[in-house]
């Protein structure tokens, strides 16, 4: 028996550090990839600029549009996310913390909605949209991306909010705090970390997720000034880029890459930050 132990111990301490460094290499292989092929073609113009006319046959432009859609409906998506998802993982784990059966059942379901592809959700959105006659636009990409990343938020909030210490809502309680004092205060301020952790992981997931909005935020070349228009966003825009048989074209695809990845580990790096700050003082 302790023979075999041995046996599995050296098997897991080879295949950990195996495991770690294919996922270090492909990391560092996809943005290899992203930085040689896009850098060439990423210019302050196709930072500040929209596309102009010809801009996917080569002429010049930018895809200013799809950076400034691509924020305005991830930031719309989460909020709508997060504003659901919080009373449900309370719920979860103040008011029925105790309730173990249902409460299975119920991370069940949202782990199986995390596990849908999002061209599903991207045809439920579309099948929303023909049941109240809305068109392609901003409100019914958000709508969509929200349904999307909701799952991802609960399911990553809660698994922090369980880690709560039961000493901790006890004390609470004997305080004289009621659940919902417990919820906002207590709760909350302890998985505070993983709320960010959550936001993050959501926005990540809405900001470069294509096909969830392919047929419902639609694309344009403007920039959207109401919820009723049209969007554009960075994946599409990379996934038309990249459609074309024009070099110069495909290299702008390969910077649009880039610029979302450069923008997604900003986020990361100020996400951190706020975490561990508060952190400190916890």
């Amino acid at each position: 028996m302790k023979k075999l132990r041995f046996i599995e111990e050296k098997i897991f301490r080879i295949i950990m550090p195996l495991a770690t460094s294919l996922i270090l290499l492909s990391l560092v292989l996809i943005i290899y990839t992203i930085v040689t092929k896009g850098m060439a073609s990423l210019s302050w113009s196709m930072i500040t600029e929209t596309p102009k006319g010809g801009f996917y046959m080569g002429k010049e432009g930018g895809v200013l549009n799809a950076i400034i859609g691509s924020i305005l409906l991830a930031c719309g998506a989460v909020l709508i996310a997060v504003i659901i998802s919080i009373p449900i993982v309370l719920y979860m784990n103040v008011y029925q913390r105790g309730n173990t059966k249902m409460m299975n059942l119920v991370r069940l379901c949202f782990d199986v909605l995390w596990g849908i592809p999002s061209i599903v959700y991207g045809a439920f959105g579309f099948t929303i949209m023909l049941y109240f006659g809305m068109k392609t636009s901003l409100l019914a990409g958000i709508i969509t991306v929200s349904l999307f990343i909701l799952p991802v938020i609960i399911r990553t909030m809660d698994e922090v909010f369980k880690t709560v210490p039961k000493e901790l809502l006890d004390a609470s309680y004997s305080l004289g705090a009621t659940k919902f004092e417990t919820a906002f205060k207590v709760v909350i301020r302890y998985g505070f970390s993983g709320l960010m952790t959550a936001i993050l992981i959501a926005f990540g997931r809405g900001i470069g997720d294509a096909a969830s909005v392919l047929f419902t935020a639609g694309y344009s070349d403007s920039i959207p000034t109401s919820l009723n228009e049209p969007v554009a966003t960075l994946p599409l825009a990379i996934f038309f880029q990249l459609g074309t048989p024009i070099p110069e074209v495909k290299g702008r695809a390969y910077a649009s890459a880039l610029i979302l990845t450069i923008f997604i580990m900003v986020i990361s790096i100020i996400s951190r930050y706020i975490t561990k700050r508060f952190n400190r003082y916890k």
